[in-house]
């Protein structure tokens, strides 16, 4: 009796089992046209007409001041923290610049210098290479969509070993934060649709589902930026933080005797220049 061709079917058997278990283990594949993954969003940055009186009414919020920069001994930023990785911003008006503004949005990237070559390779023109900033982080900058005073200024940022931030990891996390994650920053552009193709199909963030103005970051965080037309907001900022008690906010924000507004399941708060707080349970 000839046995070879069950003898070869028992070997391409043995063959597939082998291919696929290899196939199953094996890592899966990177796009390569994926971008680099973004980490999150760093931070916010606002002009306030009152630096004092608007770090005063966010540590009322929970929020504490790990540290500030100052010029000619006088502080013209000060970095209010919402966790290790998330900040807002500070800076005072001036001469030069009289009213209370959005300034800008950083995100945190995983790899900057990746993020910044896959942007030059993509067509986009940073305004800066990869640099080391005046808190110790490394820091390059570009041009976003218009917004009601000019380009979007968008930051991009990575800790480094022995900056400000990354030495106040652990520090200085209120334990009576209303909020404990930075999940949405709204931008008022001048151009909605000229926004969305430059975030969809120049950054690649992705379209939150079921939404025309959310847009996921590149990567997990979960984070999104929300795109509106300018009327809706004009200068003022607009935040979106993140509960895990929506009713332990609502009862910090009554013993802080802060008004707020409850619709639905959204709190909304207003800082002292008008910005938009919005306090979300996820």
């Amino acid at each position: 009796m000839n046995r070879r061709p069950g003898l070869r079917r028992i070997a391409r058997v043995a063959a597939a089992v082998v291919v696929t278990l290899l196939a199953a283990s094996a890592p899966a594949l990177t796009d390569p046209g994926a971008p680099p993954p973004l980490a999150g969003i760093a931070h916010i940055a606002i002009r306030v007409h009152d630096l004092a009186a608007s770090t005063a009414f966010y540590q009322k919020l929970g929020y504490e001041q790990p540290f500030a920069l100052d010029h000619n001994g006088q502080v013209n930023e000060a970095f209010v923290k919402v966790n290790d990785t998330q900040f807002i911003e500070l800076y005072p008006t001036t001469t030069k610049n009289p009213d209370p503004s959005f300034l800008h949005l950083c995100f945190e990237g995983v790899d900057l210098e990746t993020v910044y070559q896959d942007y030059i390779t993509r067509g986009l023109t940073p305004r800066s290479k990869v640099r080391k900033a005046g808190a110790g982080n490394l820091l390059f900058t570009m041009n976003g969509p218009d917004q009601p005073f000019g380009p979007q200024n968008i930051e991009y940022t990575q800790y480094q070993p022995g900056s400000r931030h990354w030495e106040d990891r652990g520090k200085n996390l209120g334990s009576n934060r209303v909020a404990d994650k930075l999940l949405v920053v709204t931008l008022a552009v001048k151009d909605p649709a000229a926004a969305r193709d430059f975030y969809v199909n120049q950054l690649e963030f992705k379209p939150v589902t079921g939404s025309m103005t959310l847009f996921h970051l590149p990567g997990d965080s979960g984070e999104q930026v929300e795109l509106v037309p300018a009327a809706t907001l004009g200068n003022r900022a607009r935040i979106t933080l993140q509960t895990q008690s929506l009713s332990r906010s609502e009862h910090l924000l009554r013993k802080q005797h802060i008004a707020f507004t409850k619709v639905g399941s959204i709190l909304t708060v207003l800082d002292p220049d008008g910005n938009i707080i919005r306090i979300v349970a996820r």
